[in-house]
């Protein structure tokens, strides 16, 4: 069982409910050493005064605000202790709002809340329904680590669940990132149905077992093969499709490509389809194994089948 990452308790007017927090997502990302490339000597980062070269202990450094122009501001990290959020214990919700008025563009992290004790799943539990209701989320402020989060508080897979927030001033608009939005031509009619066409024919129910992280199976498999003394074999790219400049046309080619699939399977090219469209076909078709093949062998097994 995971180790809480906070404690405290979730306010709601009178009613206080004290609740662990627990992230909800892990970080499977394969993380590496560094090393001199020849040798079995470990690469380590220091800290060093780039006047000097001389090594710099933690307790030596303090913090500085770049002026521009090489000034900079000094701040002592007591300095930055005294202004610090208070350690609060609490996270008070201070309204509730329509779920989906919430742009996705806000969230951040996701935490499952559950009571602290057994003796507090009463209350925890009335809220919990209530919010699953009303299909609605708490908005919230606390302090996780010592800085300060705005948050939404729902339910969720039988639990409430905590999404952290952006901050309006975190957020950054297209046309001041990208120098203006682009200036985009006004579709074709026949373009555009065309276009609806497709959509429709690729929508499907969301499955996300259906998404995996292929290049972190592929880094896992070749650190297992290089550990054996083994080579692996690449997977060679499918043939490119031929280049097609008129948009209609592309769309018309992807659309006949998606009913083909579903009609005939195995029996159309299956060259120019991606490997999650091979996938789903796969499925469609009950081919076996089709979780752990390349795009090459779903391909040939769709050709098969």
């Amino acid at each position: 069982m995971a180790r809480p990452v906070w404690s405290g308790a979730l306010s709601l007017g009178l009613v206080t409910v004290p609740v662990e927090l627990y992230p909800a997502v892990a970080d499977h990302t394969i993380h590496f050493h560094q090393f001199e490339r020849g040798t079995s000597d470990r690469i380590r980062n220091r800290r060093v005064n780039e006047r000097t070269g001389d090594e710099v202990t933690q307790d030596e450094i303090v913090k500085g605000y770049d002026l521009g122009g090489g000034d900079h501001v000094l701040v002592e990290p007591d300095e930055l202790d005294e202004i610090a959020p208070e350690r609060s214990r609490r996270i008070d919700i201070e309204q509730f709002v329509e779920l989906d008025e919430i742009d996705p563009w806000f969230f951040d992290r996701t935490y499952w809340l559950k009571p602290a004790k057994e003796d507090f799943a009463k209350a925890y539990g009335l809220l919990l329904q209530a919010m699953d209701r009303s299909e609605k989320a708490g908005v919230a402020k606390f302090v996780l680590r010592g800085k300060e989060y705005l948050c939404a508080v729902r339910a969720g897979e039988g639990v409430m669940v905590l999404n952290t927030l952006h901050f309006v001033a975190d957020l950054r608009k297209p046309e001041d990132v990208m120098g203006g939005l682009p200036s985009l031509p006004k579709p074709r009619p026949k373009e555009l149905d065309m276009a609806l066409a497709l959509v429709d024919q690729m929508t499907a129910p969301w499955k996300p077992d259906d998404y995996r992280d292929e290049y972190s199976e592929r880094v896992e498999k070749l650190i297992k093969a290089k550990e054996q003394g083994k080579e692996i074999a690449h997977e060679e790219e499918p043939e490119p499709s031929a280049d097609v400049v008129d948009l209609f046309e592309a769309l018309a080619r992807s659309v006949k490509n998606r009913k083909g699939g579903r009609k005939q399977g195995g029996k159309q090219d299956l060259s120019g389809l991606t490997k999650s469209d091979l996938e789903k076909l796969a499925r469609e078709q009950g081919v076996k194994g089709r979780s752990k093949m390349t795009r090459a062998e779903l391909e040939k097994a769709l050709k098969a089948s």
